[in-house]
């Protein structure tokens, strides 16, 4: 039962992940290229997203 927990949550994760990806202001070409790592590698292409993905449109000081 853990596994299909955990399952769910890297799920939702990955879903949120790609969603923020599609709703960035990053080009085309890096929205694709995300989108495509967080599929082929849920786990860490969320954490690589996480860590180095487009930030959306945040302030940045």
């Amino acid at each position: 039962m853990e596994y299909g927990l955990l399952g769910l949550i890297v799920l939702i994760a990955d879903i949120y992940a790609i969603y923020q990806v599609l709703t960035s202001g990053a080009s085309t070409l890096a929205k694709i290229v995300w989108t495509i790592a967080i599929i082929l590698l849920p786990v860490l292409g969320f954490i690589a997203w996480l860590i180095f993905g487009p930030r959306g449109n945040r302030a940045t000081v």
